[in-house]
């Protein structure tokens, strides 16, 4: 069998037994949750400390937002609102960090790497961005040249997610990823700054400019993997040759932190990674993609107070119920646009679609939806499904918007079920399933199945900030029986599979968790310089 599709049927839950997991957790091997260099120089980032003035509805139109310039306060700003912190809660003398960008468990095995030339107040290099402290560890002094932008990598250390979840770790991984590079688009845009996935290059040359391929300074039981590459800034790129060969005279410094000192071996996950690499120059086919009408506003709230203030939710009040044309921008918000976060970061086909399990949305049935992200998927994934669904139209939605009607009934318990028994899946106003394309997926570009995973979690990070536009709030799950969905839907398994469970609704907030600031303590600290809000704003002319 392909080692891929292998993974994934024995990393699947099921209702009678969970896939392969630790059991009871070993909290003397917990991982610590940010990685460090030790022996690396140290660049202080300011702090945003004022709001940004461009709104949520500014950020998701079509006008021209004002490009700020590449330095160091804009650059501060990129990764607080992307990977920095959020806020610290605390609980029973325990005291953790929430980030902007989600991740299962909170673990955050996804790591941040800025790749650039010299710029204003940043020399040239690859530096970790470390978002506890705020700052940059310069790993490399390198002699870069380019204009008009930076490189941004992503990576991942799967030990982060395998000391609690075991053998599925490896797919929540790629859910962070995507979540990350989401939340990258979408702090980029509020600089004005273009945002493109660079598909061509491989895992190897990822690895090699982040530093990553240096075992021999990191931990052996606590591998960094390369994930992805993005551009920010004006025009083209420059090519990974050019990148590589400007490397050949860097300087490194410092060597990774030890995470945990016990570790537990998870041989599936390695396997499934070096069966997922991807190689040089294999490109995804750009998609001609449909004209859409502008997103109906829903906020004038801050992007950067409604990114920092993003929050999963625990408990829903299984009560309050959302409007529909709450419920229509949502979804609405789901399909690509070219010129908007974060679909504008890769212009591709969708390949992930969702099924929703409505419960309260006002003047909409209860009932099972589907919502075909594009043309092709509605006829693929009718054919896929049992014939006598209805695929109905809704009144009242937008007629732009695909979103059908499947069966009239009441889902809750299903959700529930299918949800690992969460009650959030049934307690919301509405929950659904992220379906993606399995048929594509092959020895011929292997990679496709880490890629499918990241394009969920972006879809994961578009609901929890449009929920939170729209006053309430949103929780990724990751625990679902993938096979129960199948089966109840008679899908295909072939050229679907269930990969990312999501659920939004009215918060139930627990007032016994203490809150701060997420950076309370380098505010207070002496010659930290701030970002002051109104400095990086405005729609351009």
């Amino acid at each position: 069998m392909d080692p891929i599709l292998s993974y994934h049927e024995r990393s699947k839950h099921h209702l009678e037994r969970y896939a392969p997991g630790p059991g009871e957790l070993d909290w003397a091997s917990q991982p610590d949750p940010f990685r460090s260099y030790p022996g690396t120089p140290e660049l202080e980032l300011p702090l945003l400390t004022r709001e940004l003035s461009v709104s949520w509805d500014e950020l998701c139109s079509s006008g021209q937002l004002r490009q700020q310039a590449l330095n160091v306060d804009a650059l501060a700003c990129l990764l607080q609102l992307s990977l920095g912190l959020s806020a610290w809660k605390s609980y029973g003398g325990s005291r953790w960090a929430l980030r902007c960008n989600p991740s299962s468990g909170n673990l955050h095995p996804t790591e941040g790497y800025l790749i650039c030339p010299d710029l204003p107040g940043v020399p040239a290099g690859v530096h970790h961005y470390r978002p506890e402290r705020h700052c940059l560890e310069q790993r490399a002094a390198a002699p870069f040249s380019w204009p008009d932008g930076v490189l941004l990598a992503l990576t991942g250390i799967h030990w982060r997610e395998a000391w609690k979840y075991g053998m599925r770790a490896f797919r929540y991984c790629q859910h962070d990823c995507g979540h990350a590079l989401a939340a990258l688009s979408y702090a980029a845009a509020a600089l004005g700054w273009q945002v493109r996935l660079l598909s061509a290059w491989g895992d190897a040359e990822i690895a090699a400019i982040t530093g990553v391929d240096r075992t021999a300074e990191f931990p052996a039981a606590e591998p960094e993997v390369p994930e992805a590459l993005v551009w920010i800034g004006r025009g083209t790129a420059p090519a990974a040759t050019e990148v590589l060969a400007q490397m050949k005279g860097a300087v490194w410094s410092g060597s990774a932190n030890t995470l945990s000192q016990q570790h537990r071996d998870w041989p599936d996950i390695p396997a499934v990674a070096a069966a997922t690499r991807k190689p040089t120059g294999k490109v995804m086919a750009a998609d001609a993609q449909q004209a859409l009408p502008d997103l109906v506003p829903t906020s004038r709230l801050s992007v950067s107070e409604l990114i920092r203030g993003r929050r999963s939710a625990q408990a829903f009040d299984a009560v309050t119920a959302i409007s529909a044309q709450c419920f229509y921008r949502l979804l609405d918000a789901l399909l690509p646009r070219a010129d908007l976060p974060p679909w504008a970061m890769m212009n591709v086909e969708p390949c992930v679609h969702p099924v929703l399990f409505v419960h309260r949305v006002e003047g909409l049935e209860p009932g099972l939806y589907c919502l075909p992200r594009c043309a092709n998927a509605f006829i693929e994934l009718r054919s896929a499904m049992r014939p006598d669904w209805l695929w109905a139209s809704v009144p009242g939605c937008p007629d732009h918007l695909p979103l059908f009607l499947l069966a009239p009934l009441d889902v809750k318990q299903f959700a529930v079920t299918t949800s690992c028994h969460q009650d959030i899946a049934g307690d919301s106003a509405f929950a659904l399933a992220m379906l993606a394309r399995f048929d594509g997926i092959g020895q011929a570009e292997p990679w496709l199945y880490r890629q499918r995973f990241w394009e969920a979690g972006m879809l994961g990070q578009v609901l929890y900030l449009e929920a939170e536009a729209a006053g309430v709030q949103g929780t990724g799950i990751g625990c679902y029986f993938d096979d129960e969905v199948h089966r109840a839907l008679e899908l295909d398994t072939q050229r679907f599979q269930d990969i990312y469970h999501f659920t939004v609704g009215k918060a139930l907030v627990d007032a016994r968790l203490g809150h701060e600031p997420a950076y309370a303590n380098l505010e207070a600290g002496v010659g930290r310089r701030e970002i002051l809000g109104a400095d990086l704003t405005g729609k351009g002319t």
